[in-house]
């Protein structure tokens, strides 16, 4: 069947929507469209919608729907031509864990802390520092991480007031993940200099119930040195880019304090660093073992890794 506007319009009547939503419920319709033929998204959520309340009304016999029960929010995303239809089960996107009620002006995500953290191999014996903490989410993410706690054990889903799902799959599941718990087996320090970043970094982390993992404190990074005396570590931070926070300018010249400081003071530390400035090595005057391309929100960024203890 070729994709169109009624070809949509024919398969979603023939979608069981009365299975999920009620007489009364809401259900918006939002979604994307990439690289198809039907690109307008406006015109998208006409066509779902008038499938959906087309098959709705016949089934309960109403030609208007109130929409202020519950609300399942269907989503469609078309890629290249096939459409997929879904009900967020979600509400809140996912990589909001549910801690972080406020961030500082250029906050990263918290799944792309946790994915930057789960790169450094956090492992026992060696402590993680993020010397430019900002609200904490590096290290609430590396806490997180290294005691098995689920990242959105403290959050709610808007499908926990969905009918068909009972309560107690919620109730066992979270006690399973309160259960999966281990005790945390490295320290986590983060430093800033600024003193309003590190009490809203303590408060997330308050609110994650991971502070009794991660010490907070202010410090310039100019002063910065290993928080424990001859301690094996890993630093991972998010240094300003220049490009929401600050210049360019300022950015490099921070780069070459951190260069100059952690070669000095920590020379066999291992270190990852996310930045979307293309000369980070030459500033950072080392270059990095490797690489990996991804990105901060909508900002292209490489995540640059030093582990192998050499100085080019």
């Amino acid at each position: 069947m070729p994709l169109d506007g009624k070809s949509i319009l024919y398969t979603n009547k023939f979608l069981p929507w009365e299975k999920f939503i009620g007489i009364k419920d809401a259900f918006p319709v939002k979604g994307h469209s990439i690289k198809s033929k039907l690109f307008s998204v406006p015109d998208c959520q006409k066509i779902i919608k008038k499938a959906v309340v087309d098959r709705l009304s016949e089934l309960y016999n109403v030609k208007q729907f109130s929409e202020y029960g519950i609300k399942y929010q269907i989503e469609f995303f078309i890629l290249n031509d096939k459409v997929t239809l879904m009900i967020d089960t979600s509400g809140e996107s996912l990589h909001k864990r549910g801690y972080r009620k406020q961030g500082n002006l250029a906050p990263l995500r918290e799944t792309l802390a946790a994915g930057m953290v789960n790169l450094s191999r956090p492992r026992e014996g060696v402590i993680l520092v993020d010397p430019m903490c900002g609200s904490g989410t590096i290290c609430i993410e590396a806490a997180l991480l290294i005691t098995n706690t689920a990242p959105g054990i403290n959050r709610s889903f808007v499908s926990e007031d969905f009918p068909f799902v009972p309560r107690t799959v919620w109730e066992s599941v979270r006690q399973k993940a309160r259960e999966a718990v281990v005790p945390a087996y490295t320290k986590i320090f983060g430093f800033d200099i600024d003193r309003s970043s590190v009490e809203l970094a303590r408060k997330n982390a308050s609110e994650a119930g991971m502070s009794s993992y991660i010490t907070f404190g202010v410090s310039d990074i100019k002063d910065f040195y290993s928080p424990v005396r001859e301690a094996r570590g890993t630093i991972v931070t998010n240094p300003p880019y220049g490009e929401r926070m600050g210049d360019i300018q300022s950015a490099r010249e921070l780069l070459e304090i951190m260069g100059k400081v952690f070669s000095e003071r920590v020379p066999n530390w291992q270190l990852y660093i996310i930045s979307s400035d293309d000369e980070l090595e030459h500033y950072y005057g080392r270059r990095s073992d490797k690489v990996r391309k991804l990105y901060n929100g909508m900002i292209k960024c490489g995540f640059f890794q030093f582990y192998k203890n050499k100085k080019n």
